[in-house]
């Protein structure tokens, strides 16, 4: 891709790493909505398809842009096609969750997928009186700690996706996470209050 100028590919890069990240977050967020048959989470997932449509428009506007050579047509083209299936990832997500919108009662076989899981994932509300608030996500280590991720923060209207190490929980913030089973009676408890130490 030498015929592109640092900065365009810089852009292209930054689309299409926002592409990957979101659609990999609605994954996560659309099986939490069927998990806790919350509507709230799977409207989220819908705002979000829009949003990543939007996203891919841009992403093909600066591959325009960047008016790549004719002998570079293959690589750009690669990137096209990526960012295609990660909208259609994005679409997937925007389907299951949209069974949560329309009220589709799930199967029970998911309660038991879901109960057998190693991994599971779970959605806390931190109290103000919570060992999490007030800290960033790297001070408090909880992968390390307690097995799992914080993979989402929802801040009273706003969402936070793939937080970073610095992002720091504020009080109220419902944090959505990925980890281990087992952990989540202790995230609960941490994100009430009712246990103090990690």
């Amino acid at each position: 891709m030498s015929g592109s100028s640092p900065r365009q590919l810089k852009k292209i890069q930054k689309h299409l790493m926002e592409l990957k990240n979101t659609s990999e977050l609605m994954i996560d967020l659309a099986y939490s909505a069927l998990i806790f048959d919350s509507k709230d989470i799977a409207e989220e997932v819908q705002r979000l398809e829009e949003y990543v449509d939007g996203l891919h428009t841009k992403f093909e506007m600066s591959i325009l842009s960047a008016q790549p050579p004719v002998k570079e047509a293959d690589e750009f083209l690669s990137l096209i096609r990526l960012s295609l299936a990660t909208e259609k990832i994005a679409d997937a997500a925007a389907q299951i969750a949209g069974t949560v919108l329309r009220g589709i009662e799930p199967h029970p076989i998911l309660a038991v997928v879901v109960n057998e899981a190693e991994e599971t994932i779970a959605m806390v509300n931190v109290s103000e009186k919570s060992v999490l608030a007030k800290r960033a996500l790297k001070e408090l280590d909880l992968p390390g700690n307690i097995g799992m991720r914080v993979i989402a923060i929802r801040r009273r209207r706003k969402w936070v996706y793939s937080p970073r190490a610095k992002t720091i929980i504020l009080p109220n913030d419902v944090l959505i996470v990925r980890g281990y089973a087992e952990s989540k009676p202790k995230l609960e408890g941490l994100a009430a209050g009712r246990i103090r130490e990690l």
